[in-house]
């Protein structure tokens, strides 16, 4: 069975006593559950400090970004293999990377490349704006963000990494998408691996949802067939939420297995 896995994207927030903070009320009000892995993604002005002060047994750790060449003459950019020791995740292809900073498919391709290049794992995120899901194009904008970014990788690869499905119309707007919808994209990501790279790829990738995630919406998400977890926005920058957010998944898990124990 895929472990739960529930990222806290923190994305351009918190200086680093601030974060340091963050994670002390974190550590305090996160419990350590067996088949929930939690992975916070602080700014990268953090992640050195926050990887000394982690309580492993809890959390592990993802960068928000990283260049796709290991080392060169690219000013203010820090590749993935200065990250090699500090983050286990990366998440590439935001969509606040591709629409604010310009990120096409072909470097997102080069980012997931560069990832499993230097050992850590991608979270790779896809999904479609208002207007794409408006004009009917969600299945169209999916299958080129993945054939794209999955095209330089093997079938274990693939079935060793994270793809976040996160609907750009529903990131920071309150609008979140219904269960349904969520289904209907997870699922054809799904069966795009299962077609392209194979059954078992297919069935070990963990898939999360992203967008205005917050606690009141985790029971029906998880319901959906094929969601794996969860990639947290806003709601990761308050402990309280963030960490309801996990024992509610906890409750759901329980609720499957029938029992009312820890």
């Amino acid at each position: 069975m895929r472990k739960i896995l529930i990222v806290g994207n923190w994305k351009m927030h918190l200086n680093a006593s601030q974060a340091s903070l963050l994670v002390h009320r974190l550590q305090e009000n996160v419990k350590i559950y067996r088949d929930i892995e939690v992975v916070l993604a602080p700014t990268m002005l953090t992640l050195q400090p926050m990887s000394v002060q982690l309580d492993r047994r809890k959390f592990r750790l993802a960068a928000q970004n990283a260049y796709f060449k290991d080392e060169g003459a690219y000013t203010g950019e820090v590749s993935f293999t200065m990250l090699r020791d500090l983050a286990h995740y990366v998440i590439v292809g935001h969509s606040e990377r591709r629409h604010i900073f310009g990120e096409d498919l072909p470097m997102i391709r080069d980012k997931v490349a560069a990832s499993f290049r230097n050992g850590i794992m991608p979270i790779l995120c896809v999904g479609e704006t208002k207007q794409e899901k408006d004009d009917g194009e969600t299945k169209q904008v999916l299958h080129d963000q993945l054939m794209t970014a999955l095209s330089n990788l093997t079938g274990d690869e693939v079935e060793r990494m994270v793809i976040a499905y996160e609907p750009v119309w529903a990131i920071g707007t309150g609008d979140v998408a219904k269960p349904a919808q969520a289904a209907a994209a997870v699922s054809y990501i799904r069966g795009y691996v299962k077609d392209v790279f194979g059954e078992k790829a297919a069935a070990d990738v963990r898939i999360l949802y992203g967008g205005s995630v917050v606690e009141d919406v985790i029971h029906g998400f998880l319901n959906v067939p094929g969601v794996d977890g969860f990639l947290v926005g806003g709601a990761s920058l308050n402990y309280q939420s963030f960490a309801g957010i996990v024992n509610s998944t906890r409750r759901w898990q329980r609720e499957q297995e029938g029992d009312n124990g820890e």
